[in-house]
C-alpha cells in the first residue's frame, strides 16, 4: 500500500516534468528504502494491535478530513467485535475527564507577553531554574475532643499534587495544637529558600470556629485556636523579610460557625429564617507606615462565610478543596489568582443540598498574581 502511494506520487512528478530522469532515479532508490522500512513498521503494528496499526496507517496515508470519523468507526467496530465496554462516547468522556484532572500548562508566548506588556501590573515571576518556591500544608485529622475529619487525606494529596505541579516544594504537617501550628509557621517563615522564591502558599485544613482554626486539643471549655492575626503577623513584612513584596496566599478549609449558610426569602426579599442580630463592632484603622507597609501582598480564601459551616465528604474530601483544585488546573494557565478564586465562588452560587460560599478576605495584593504553570 505504501509503495503504491509513493509510486503514484513519483508518476505525478514525472508527468509534470518537475524532476529530470537522473534526479528521479536517485530519488527512487532512497524512496525504495523508506517504503521497505515503513511497510515493515506498519505490518508489525498491525500484528500487535489492529486498531493501533490502522490508526497509524491512516494518519500517514489516509485523507486528513476522514481520519477522525474513520478512527471512531474503527473503535466502535473493534469494541463490538471484542465485546469491550468502550464506545466513542466513552472515549470522549474519558478524554474529557482526564483533561479536567490535568493541570493545563501555560504556553510560552502567554508567559512572555504579560511579563513585558503588563510588567507593572503583575507580580514578578522568578526564572524556573533558579527559584525555590515553598508551600506549607497544615491538616488536623484527629482531635482529643472533636470528631475525626474523615476524607481529609484526599484534600492533602490533592493540594500537594497541585502545588508541586505549580513548582512548589510542599511541607506537610498534621495533627497539631494551636501552639504547635504557631511554632511550625514561625519556622516556615524563617526558611532561607523564601529569599529565592517569588511567592508562597499556606493551606490550613481543620475544624474551625469564627475565631480561627482549631488545634487538636480544642473544646468549648478550653479553646485551642490559631487566630488569623497570628498567621498574618508571622508573615508580615516586619517578621518575614524574605517574602516582602511577594504574594502570600492563605487557603483555609474549616467551619466558621454552625449556620448552614442559606436563608429562605419571600418575593419581596424579607428574610424569614433565624436572623442573627450581631452588634457591629467598631474598627480602628491605622496607616502605620515606616519603610514599608506592615501587611501587604496577602490574600486569604476561606471555604465559607463567617458563622457558617463548610462541607466535607468522608470519601472524597472537602467540597471547597476539590472545587479549588479543579479550577486551578483549568484556569491558572491563563487567569490570575483572584479570577480563579471568583470562578470557584461562582461554582457555589446556586444553593443546593450542600450550601456554602467561599470568601476572599484580608486582600492586600497590589498586583495581579499569575502562576504561569510550566514556566
Amino acid at each position: 500500500m505504501a509503495g503504491n502511494r509513493v509510486n503514484d506520487f513519483i508518476e505525478d512528478l514525472k508527468g509534470k516534468k518537475v524532476l529530470t530522469k537522473q534526479e528521479l532515479r536517485a530519488l527512487g532508490k532512497r524512496v525504495d528504502l523508506i517504503v521497505d522500512k515503513t511497510e515493515g513498521l506498519i505490518d508489525g503494528l498491525n500484528e500487535k494491535s489492529g486498531i493501533v496499526g490502522k490508526m497509524l496507517v491512516k494518519s500517514i496515508f489516509g485523507p486528513k478530513g476522514e481520519l477522525a470519523l474513520e478512527i471512531l468507526d474503527e473503535i466502535e467496530n473493534y469494541d463490538s467485535d471484542n465485546s469491550g465496554s468502550y464506545s466513542s462516547s466513552t472515549v470522549f468522556q474519558v478524554t474529557q475527564a482526564s483533561q479536567i484532572n490535568v493541570l493545563k500548562l501555560c504556553p510560552c508566548i502567554h508567559f512572555k507577553e504579560p511579563k513585558t506588556i503588563m510588567a507593572h501590573e503583575i507580580y514578578p515571576v522568578m526564572e524556573k531554574k533558579s527559584r525555590m518556591r515553598l508551600a506549607l500544608i497544615i491538616c488536623n485529622r484527629t482531635f482529643d475532643y472533636l470528631s475525626e475529619r474523615e476524607g481529609c487525606e484526599k484534600d492533602i494529596s490533592g493540594m500537594r499534587d497541585l502545588l508541586e505541579n505549580l513548582g512548589y516544594s510542599v511541607v506537610i504537617k498534621e495533627n497539631l495544637t494551636a501552639q504547635e501550628m504557631k511554632v511550625e509557621l514561625k519556622h516556615f517563615a524563617t526558611r532561607p529558600e523564601h529569599r529565592f522564591s517569588d511567592s508562597t502558599f499556606l493551606v490550613f485544613m481543620s475544624h474551625g470556629i469564627l475565631d480561627g482554626i482549631c488545634g487538636t486539643k480544642h473544646r468549648e471549655e478550653e479553646p485551642d485556636v490559631l487566630h488569623d492575626d497570628t498567621i498574618f503577623q508571622i508573615f508580615n513584612n516586619r517578621n518575614c523579610r524574605n517574602l516582602k513584596d511577594k504574594p502570600k496566599v492563605i487557603i483555609m478549609q474549616a467551619c466558621r460557625g454552625k449556620g448552614n449558610g442559606a436563608v429562605w426569602v419571600t418575593d419581596v426579599g424579607e428574610a424569614c429564617a433565624w436572623p442573627e442580630n450581631q452588634p457591629s463592632a467598631p474598627y480602628i484603622f491605622s496607616d502605620a507606615v515606616q519603610k514599608t507597609h506592615v501587611e501587604k501582598d496577602f490574600i486569604a480564601f476561606k471555604s465559607s462565610t463567617p458563622h457558617n459551616v463548610s462541607w466535607r465528604l468522608n470519601t472524597d474530601g472537602s467540597v471547597f478543596i476539590s472545587h479549588l483544585i479543579r479550577y486551578f488546573k483549568m484556569y491558572s494557565c491563563c487567569h490570575h489568582l483572584e479570577e480563579i478564586f471568583r470562578k470557584v465562588q461562582y461554582s457555589f452560587e446556586t444553593p443546593n443540598i450542600i450550601t456554602q460560599m467561599p470568601t476572599i478576605e484580608r486582600l492586600s495584593m497590589t498586583r495581579y498574581f499569575y502562576l504561569f504553570p510550566g514556566n
